[in-house]
């Protein structure tokens, strides 16, 4: 057996199942004695030095800590750590006095942030501490990204987004430039910047490629660009009968929207088995605990519509099918297609 190598933190970090599993390595039993203790400040910036929105994060992190948590393999559920992370976020004491002070003398490079979503905007706080110049450039009115425009405000409330992003944006060192769109790297470069860096993320999403897809254009939607209009105010109602198509958190978010929205009859469709869906265990729930049924094993095949209105969808049944390497195939089982009736149709089958 080798020595231990404790020249990186690594060592340490996969001795703690929680804290290995997280991308960030937040030291989560740190954190979790710290909220114990009643010392909510003092967790909050343990969070704040790891995950850099902690308050946002406690609310829409994916959770890839709790299904490693050791307590899973004595109990049916781990530690709440995710709900956790919003408690020290919301009993949290003044904390910018605790933050480390951006230097008043600068280092003399100048960096550009291309997009000021998380990405960007971490890198902005990082570099600002170090002396740097930031800009930060986007083509929405305020920072924040997908967390303003694709997150659901009954997930994510604006004064959260504001406190979090507020602490990287309006502590010096970082200069915004918001309703601006780049649109040449070329041109931002000659601006004389030392380094550009680009976090515009995936903001498009995939569409549907079947048959009536393009006759029923008018009430077929993009869902994260639907999420957006919703966001922003453009979108206020929705048919009654709505499909969403798709299973990962972004169809989540669509179907409780299109719920709040006025759809009485919401439903989720999706190819896969529930199992296999990309979406987190939690968000299948809270949806299905909103009444709003998820059909598995079914892939779109054809559009229905009557002179350019959408009317309904039909569905091919399927099932998995593995080879020797464990590649899964969809198979269609021969049953008779599905017809279901809609309103509308949210497509939310990924990013690019």
């Amino acid at each position: 057996m080798k020595p231990t190598d404790l020249s990186t933190p690594t060592h340490f970090h996969k001795v703690v199942d929680c804290q290995w599993a997280c991308p960030a390595h937040t030291p989560v039993p740190e954190y979790i004695r710290l909220i114990a203790a009643g010392r909510y400040t003092d967790a909050y910036m343990i969070n704040w030095h790891s995950n850099v929105f902690p308050g946002i994060l406690g609310r829409t992190c994916d959770r890839p800590c709790e299904p490693a948590c050791r307590r899973g393999r004595v109990e049916k559920e781990p530690v709440a750590i995710c709900r956790l992370k919003r408690v020290a976020a919301d009993n949290k004491e003044e904390v910018l006095s605790r933050m480390p002070p951006v230097p008043a003398r600068k280092n003399g490079r100048r960096i550009a942030c291309v997009g000021a979503g998380p990405a960007s905007l971490t890198v902005a706080r990082d570099l600002a501490l170090l002396g740097y110049e930031i800009h930060v450039y986007d083509a929405e009115a305020r920072g924040g990204g997908f967390m303003w425009t694709q997150i659901p405000r009954f997930r994510l409330p604006e004064s959260v987004i504001e406190e979090e992003v507020g602490y990287i944006t309006g502590r010096g060192g970082v200069v915004t430039h918001y309703n601006h769109r780049v649109r040449s790297l070329k041109a931002l470069l000659a601006e004389g910047f030392d380094a550009v860096f680009v976090g515009c993320g995936a903001p498009r999403g995939r569409d549907l490629d079947v048959p009536g897809r393009a006759e029923a254009a008018a009430n077929i939607h993009i869902g994260i660009e639907w999420l957006a209009k919703v966001s922003f105010g453009h979108v206020e109602r929705i048919g009654r009968r709505v499909i969403v198509l798709g299973g990962g958190n972004t169809a989540m978010d669509c179907c409780r929207s299109a719920r709040r929205l006025g759809g009485e009859d919401v439903k989720v469709i999706v190819r896969s088995g529930f199992e296999e869906m990309k979406a987190s265990p939690w968000e299948k729930e809270d949806a299905m605990r909103e009444g709003i049924p998820i059909l598995n094993c079914l892939v779109p095949k054809q559009v229905l519509h009557e002179n350019g209105r959408l009317t309904g969808m039909v569905f091919e049944k399927v099932k998995a099918e593995y080879d020797a390497r464990g590649r899964r195939n969809l198979v269609p089982t021969g049953e008779p297609d599905v017809t279901y009736a809609c309103d509308d149709v949210l497509v939310a089958i990924g990013q690019e």
